[in-house]
């Protein structure tokens, strides 16, 4: 099945950086004639920090960029990348639309999951914070691997290791993205449990 919105031959050979923790970075995954403004319409109005399921909110677009990210193809095309079996292991993507000061903090991910990827949608970015930072270590933001810029269609992809360091610079404001995880299939109701009860009680504060 073609690809709509990703181009999944630039990503396929974007090389993987081994020397830290296995990643790549793509600076625009679209395809060129991908509609930037439909895509950044159909995104939810999310006004609180965190993470959220994809729920009704999400326009027809935004759907369907993430089942291509949830697909066959972009999935072998990680399996191959990073040389890790992903056919059980169940895709689960949650959706970012607001950055508080207290995010991206140095941390890695959670050893429920296998693969993380990261897909921003941030149109005319001039900000010089809220740009992702691959770290070689726990301490120091500063001390870097590659700056990810989160404007519109960079990509980045990373196997879970315990020292896949990420983060960034305090920002607070919209930050639209896209997250594509793979998570152990005993995980995944913990999982889906706590997005879901987090999205609940945001709604009130």
């Amino acid at each position: 099945m073609p690809s709509n919105y990703l181009n999944l031959k630039k990503i396929q050979e974007t090389k993987v950086q081994k020397e830290f923790f296995p990643f790549f970075t793509v600076s625009n995954s679209f395809l060129e004639d991908v509609n930037s403004s439909a895509l950044v319409e159909d995104f939810p109005d999310i006004s609180e920090g965190g993470s959220f399921p994809v729920d009704g909110n999400a326009g027809q677009n935004i759907k369907d960029l993430i089942r291509e990210l949830e697909g066959p193809e972009f999935r072998k095309l990680l399996e191959d990348k990073f040389k890790v079996e992903l056919k059980n292991k169940p895709a689960v993507t949650t959706l970012r639309g607001y950055s508080r000061l207290k995010d991206g903090k140095i941390h890695t991910d959670s050893s429920t999951k296998t693969v993380t990827v990261l897909l921003y949608l941030n149109l005319n970015w001039s900000e010089n914070e809220g740009h992702l930072r691959l770290l070689k270590d726990s301490e120091d933001l500063n001390n870097y691997i590659e700056e990810v810029p989160c404007t519109f269609g960079s990509m980045v992809g990373f196997r879970v290791t315990r020292n896949c360091w990420h983060g960034f610079q305090p920002y607070e404001g919209k930050r639209l993205s896209l997250q594509l995880n793979y998570i152990s299939s005993q995980s995944l109701g913990l999982h889906n449990a706590r997005h879901r009860i987090s999205a609940f009680f945001k709604q009130f504060f």
